[in-house]
């Protein structure tokens, strides 16, 4: 759906107004990003989550009859006879459907100790192999390898893999951070994600309206920067942050984003014929998918890890031996016993408390080290985007 929608609008507009097109096009595509935290937050605690899927229902009937009615392929594919490259479909279907299950199960299943998650791994391997093989060799394609020829096209589809490495990272971490170390409810979780969705609405047609008037990799490379500086200001959250303290960051990235998707997708697309501009498109969206998917699984793996290290690490100083130890249990036991319970209830249940505070302290480090590595993931490589081409505007406003 996302490739061939793209698709149908880079077709359409002339390369000129592709940044306008792309611009409205993201409108459309960051509604859901506003509206979906706060009305799925809201559906969570005051319904059932299986409601938030339901939705899906009545939008997708209206989207059949607008397709149905309003779109009409292009002359050139109407002379064409489709001819289905199967082997590679199935190379295709097989490798990513099992890559897709070991991103998901990697960290539950404890990843490679599982043969479930070494088998599928292997077997996405040896299909992804093969796929690469008959695509190279088959008459026609799903996905023409020559296609990365084009040094723009490859570069911008990277970037955009490690764009979307770092939003679904970020996006997956936050309410998990919100919701189990400062006790938000899914509605005010999902009121911090829902502001940097509108912070986005608003900086894509300021992009488009730049990207017409100044090199657009001055643009992508400033989007660049605000998405890392934004995920590095979340790993200077604390246990004591306010709203307004963690709803900033999210708008910063909303904006970062909003700068990048513009420059990033008109640019890796502006030396791409239109003829080539569906399996491109298509190609473009996959990678993006498979960095969201990435940077899904290395957040949650990541957070585990860091956790147990800095449990190890931070258990050391847990000693009757250590003076800020016994006076933390000291006045952990008296608040318990100004509550009522007896002092020996209370100095066990002191331990609790530090257990409880110890857990939480280390969660939070771990939290602050995955988005340091996201913002440095992002940040490495803004020296891409001057490895770019800047593509050729059409002056013509007639271009067919």
């Amino acid at each position: 759906m996302q490739p061939i929608s793209q698709a149908i609008l880079l077709e359409t507009f002339p390369r000129k107004q592709h940044g306008m097109a792309m611009a409205i096009f993201g409108v459309g595509i960051m509604f859901g990003p506003i509206v979906g935290p706060l009305l799925g937050g809201w559906i969570t605690d005051n319904w059932s989550w299986h409601w938030i899927f339901f939705i899906n229902i009545p939008i997708g009937l209206v989207s059949v009859l607008m397709v149905l009615f309003f779109i009409i392929d292009p002359p050139y594919m109407k002379r064409l006879k489709m001819k289905i490259d199967y082997w590679g479909l199935v190379f295709l279907a097989v490798g990513l459907g099992c890559l897709q299950i070991v991103l998901d199960k990697g960290q539950r299943e404890d990843w490679f100790s599982s043969s479930f998650i070494t088998w599928l791994s292997l077997i996405s391997f040896v299909s992804l192999v093969l796929f690469l093989i008959n695509e190279y060799f088959a008459k026609n394609p799903i996905m023409p390898l020559k296609t990365f020829k084009n040094v723009s096209f490859t570069i911008g589809c990277t970037i955009m893999f490690f764009a979307f490495f770092n939003l679904f990272g970020s996006i997956v971490l936050l309410p998990i951070y919100l919701q189990t170390l400062m006790g938000y409810t899914a509605t005010l979780a999902g009121m911090v994600l829902g502001p940097g969705g509108l912070a986005t609405l608003i900086a894509m047609p300021i992009a488009g309206r730049l990207i017409t008037k100044m090199n657009p990799k001055i643009l992508l490379a400033f989007g660049i920067i605000v998405a890392a500086y934004s995920t590095h200001l979340m790993s200077q959250f604390n246990l004591f942050a306010d709203f307004n303290t963690v709803i900033w960051p999210r708008v910063v990235l909303g904006v970062g984003m909003g700068f990048l998707f513009i420059p990033l997708t008109t640019t890796t697309m502006s030396g791409v014929s239109r003829e080539d501009m569906g399996n491109a498109s298509a190609i473009y969206n996959l990678l993006r998918n498979l960095g969201g998917s990435f940077g899904v699984a290395f957040v949650t793996t990541m957070l585990a890890r860091r956790e147990q290290i800095h449990q190890f690490r931070l258990v050391e100083h847990l000693t009757p031996f250590d003076r800020s130890y016994q006076i933390a249990t000291q006045k952990a036991a008296a608040i318990l016993q100004y509550s009522g319970l007896d002092p020996s209830t209370a100095n066990q249940g002191s331990l609790g408390l530090m257990y409880g505070r110890f857990l939480k302290e280390t969660s939070m480090i771990a939290f602050n080290d995955t988005f340091w590595l996201l913002s440095i993931f992002l940040i490495c490589i803004v020296p891409l985007v001057f490895l770019m081409r800047k593509g050729e505007v059409e002056v013509s406003a007639g271009t067919p």
